[in-house]
């Protein structure tokens, strides 16, 4: 057996039978992986500012910040797998995450929890407008089951740019 017969015995493991066109595999695999780099990205981030949290209103931000945390996790392994039942493959390492990933980290000392609440909100605000762009690709392509799940994590991630306006909206106003 030659190289070339081994790199396609490989790819051929993996090849997931489908009714989608391969155009369709390949679209769909590659905006899913980019918004599981997106999720996994926003899921750190939001443990960062969990662990970080400090104030008056800790308790409640921290644990704000740590529910939404698991509800973001909780998409990953559904998107991944959803990539693998269309026949493509998805993410291997970070480093495929930082080339993919469009949400922002924050790597700074201190950030405060407003700043903390607002920077989520929006790049949870940014999350559901990805999550509709990939929802729009998956209608054009007729893959139902995507964007049947495409539609549960916008309504998730709308909740959650909900909790996070309202919380640092009430924490600015005066009491």
């Amino acid at each position: 057996m030659n190289v070339r017969d081994a790199k396609a015995l490989r790819v051929a493991a993996l090849a997931t039978p489908t009714d989608l066109k391969p155009n369709a595999v390949r679209d769909i695999s590659g905006a899913l992986n980019i918004l599981l780099a997106d999720v996994f990205v926003l899921y750190l981030k939001t443990k960062n500012f969990h662990w970080h949290v400090s104030g008056p209103h800790f308790r409640d931000y921290h644990l704000l910040l740590d529910e939404q945390a698991e509800q973001i996790f909780a998409t990953t392994d559904p998107i991944a797998e959803r990539v693998r039942k269309l026949g493509g493959t998805t993410l291997r390492s970070v480093g495929q995450i930082g080339r993919l990933q469009r949400v922002l980290d924050n790597d700074a000392d201190f950030v405060t929890p407003l700043d903390m609440l607002a920077e989520l909100r929006d790049d949870n605000k940014q999350l559901v407008a990805n999550l509709r762009e990939t929802h729009g690709l998956c209608d054009e392509q007729g893959d139902v089951a995507t964007a049947s799940l495409l539609e549960v994590w916008i309504d998730e991630a709308e909740r959650r740019t909900w909790f996070l306006f309202e919380a640092a909206r009430h924490a600015e106003s005066p009491r």
